[in-house]
């Protein structure tokens, strides 16, 4: 079975889809819509090869994902070039995402047997007769289900870590960017050829049902998803035929907060670089910022400057952002753009008119009402939100004031860690911008309508396996406790030893 494609379910010729540049509208691939049964065949597969896979050991998958890391970064512009066709990122942006990728392969690799290898624990006074070890073993199959915006960078974060912590994957890129998951299993299937009999990373591609079908497909041990906060729901509902356990990584709306010791020229960097970068396509990109009044308009200042001198791809040449990958997102930024507006907000940069049909340029809003649209849901897009505040306290309660809860920002001399700690958020930058996505020992996850689970860092090892717990009788106990056997005089002593020992 090919590690690209799943197997096909009869001879007759699969319908085919084709991916796009959205700089252009050409066509740049074209790629299969795979069935319910091509899934399954894929799932199966998957699931004998997570057997030889697992018995490697850590020491084993480490030298063949050590191999897969060097063939990444040989093709590393080949490979960016596949991202910068399907998502219109500037080419620089593609390669940045694929080095993040690599680094985080390499550090899961590399501590997967350190955080996941078989430990004993201490049994107890009760149970010392006892050796008690704790193991984490692989699920077996893990289906992915990967974003367009880094198609890349996001589900790598799940992928590594799930195969070095010995499981295989079946992977549905999103229909935006099939060829770059092709991409992957391709380099994977390079580097370790033993894949062509026991495949690790098995692309399928489609629409909506094939991951539907990936989701209630027997056989799949865990569910990781990256998408909106509607689809995480329904991937959740398809999983729980099975009860088949899901990690949901979901969209966001985060804030940035520049308190009046903050380092504003920095604030002012990371705020247009946060919001604007990937033209806004990020799901930990900045979208709201709070600014206390004191150094509000020094900070709007460089703000705007920052914003003005940003250019947008064209066919011919690289821009400092690129188009919108998805171009009916655009109907989104655009509805945003016009609320913010007609509420009262004040647009410094851009405007309605910045909105076209497949690109946006920069905008930046002012004294936008916190019930507006553009403040209460996820843009993704290039438009930044900027509200004055009185005081820290008041830009805390305001970037809480949400149900989503995935990153934030905070920008402060000395009190960052204060501020940050009040945040109801899984991840936050202090003095940096999207900072925790780039360390991989950091966990990287949302609480609320962000989602739940981890990846990366120890946490994201562990998301992958399931703790197995035994204990082993070294020695009869001289009071039968757990047993028919037991005499009252034994319950007084095992009482008495209790009360001794924890009733003071």
């Amino acid at each position: 079975m090919s590690v690209t494609e799943a197997p096909a379910a009869s001879t007759d010729e699969n319908p085919t889809f084709a991916s796009l540049d959205p700089r252009t509208g050409a066509e740049v691939g074209r790629h299969p819509i795979h069935d319910g049964a091509h899934v399954r065949a894929a799932v199966a597969a998957a699931a004998e090869a997570a057997t030889w896979w697992e018995e490697l050991g850590f020491a084993g998958r480490r030298k063949r994902l050590g191999a897969w890391r060097k063939v990444l970064v040989a093709q590393l512009d080949r490979l960016a070039e596949v991202i910068r066709s399907e998502t219109g990122k500037p080419f620089d942006d593609a390669r940045l995402e694929l080095v993040l990728a690599i680094d985080h392969l390499d550090w899961a690799l590399k501590n997967a047997e350190g955080v996941l290898k078989k430990r004993s624990v201490a049994p107890g006074l009760l149970m010392a007769n006892q050796a008690a070890t704790l193991a984490y073993r692989p699920f077996g199959v893990i289906g992915v289900i990967g974003p367009w915006n880094y198609p890349v960078f996001t589900p790598m974060g799940s992928i590594a870590y799930a195969l070095a912590a010995g499981n295989t994957v079946v992977f549905k890129p999103s229909e935006l960017t099939p060829g770059v998951g092709v991409a992957l299993a391709r380099t994977l299937a390079e580097a370790i050829p033993e894949s062509a009999a026991h495949p690790l990373l098995t692309v399928v591609t489609g629409f909506g049902q094939t991951g539907a079908d990936l989701c209630g497909a027997p056989g799949v041990g865990k569910i990781a998803f990256t998408g909106s906060t509607a689809t995480g729901r329904k991937v959740m509902a398809a999983a729980s035929q099975n009860l088949t356990p899901v990690l949901i990584e979901c969209g966001g709306k985060d804030p940035l907060i520049v308190a009046p010791d903050a380092d504003i020229t920095a604030a002012a960097d990371a705020a247009v670089w946060g919001g604007m970068s990937n033209a806004g396509q990020t799901c930990v990109g900045v979208e709201r910022v709070y600014v206390v009044d004191s150094v509000a308009d020094a900070f709007l200042a460089a703000v705007t400057a920052g914003a003005r001198k940003l250019r947008v791809s064209t066919v011919t040449a690289d821009g400092d952002i690129g188009p919108m990958t998805m171009p009916s997102q655009t109907d989104v930024v655009r509805r945003h753009v016009t609320d913010a507006i007609e509420r009262g907000g004040r647009a410094v940069v851009g405007g309605a008119d910045s909105v076209g049909e497949t690109s946006v340029d920069p905008v930046v809003i002012v004294d936008v009402p916190e019930d507006s649209s553009a403040v209460t849901e996820e843009t993704f897009g290039p438009l930044l939100v900027v509200n004055r505040v009185p005081d820290v306290d008041e830009a805390v309660r305001r970037a809480n004031a949400t149900g989503y809860g995935l990153g934030a920002t905070v920008f402060s001399d000395k009190d960052g860690d204060t501020i940050a700690a009040r945040l109801r958020c899984g991840m936050v930058s202090v003095n940096g911008v999207i900072s925790f996505a780039a360390i991989p020992a950091l966990p990287f996850g949302g609480v609320g309508d962000s989602g739940f689970g981890r990846i990366h860092g120890a946490d994201g090892l562990r998301e992958f396996t399931r703790p197995q717990a035994v204990a082993r009788q070294r020695f009869a106990l001289p009071i039968a406790v757990t047993s028919f056997q037991r005499t009252a005089r034994g319950m007084s002593a095992l009482v008495g030893l209790v009360r001794t020992r924890h009733g003071r």
